[in-house]
Order: structure tokens, then C-alpha cells, then sequence
């Protein structure tokens, strides 16, 4: 999925949580999104190589960025 694709205003949370099955997704009321690894928790270690336990960001494309990053950094571990 490209980080293209998903607009601020018409976000479909649903094709998000599919994309990233790892993560508990949700908007806030104030629109901001939110992303926290499901059943994992980080060690210091993976905190040390830029591994975050949640995320979150103001606009869509960035949020997805964020996971997409986090993603490849987690597997790269």
C-alpha cells in the first residue's frame, strides 16, 4: 500500500488495519492516528534500534509512513 492512498478525509480504517495486522489502529476524535503493537512488548534493546511501541501522527500519510518504517526496522532486527 502506498502511502498515496489514503487521504486524510476519506481513511478507511478497516484496509489500514488489514495492511498492519501487528498493530491496534484507531483515529482519535481530534483526528489524530494512533498505531500500538499488538502483543508485543519492546525490549530496551529495540527501543535503542528505533523501535517505538506506539505511534501516531496528524495526517494519514505520515501515519502510514510511520508504520511502514517501523515495519521494516522490526524485521530487520
Amino acid at each position: 500500500m502506498s502511502s498515496g492512498q489514503i487521504p486524510n478525509e476519506h481513511y478507511d480504517i478497516e484496509t489500514l488495519r488489514a495492511a498492519f495486522p501487528a498493530w491496534a489502529l484507531f483515529r482519535s476524535d481530534a483526528g489524530v492516528f494512533y498505531a500500538t503493537r499488538r502483543g508485543v512488548r519492546l525490549r530496551d534493546a529495540d527501543v535503542d534500534k528505533g523501535l517505538l511501541q506506539t505511534v501516531s501522527a496528524d495526517d494519514a500519510e505520515v501515519f502510514v509512513s510511520l508504520l511502514q518504517d517501523q515495519t521494516r526496522m522490526a524485521l530487520g532486527s
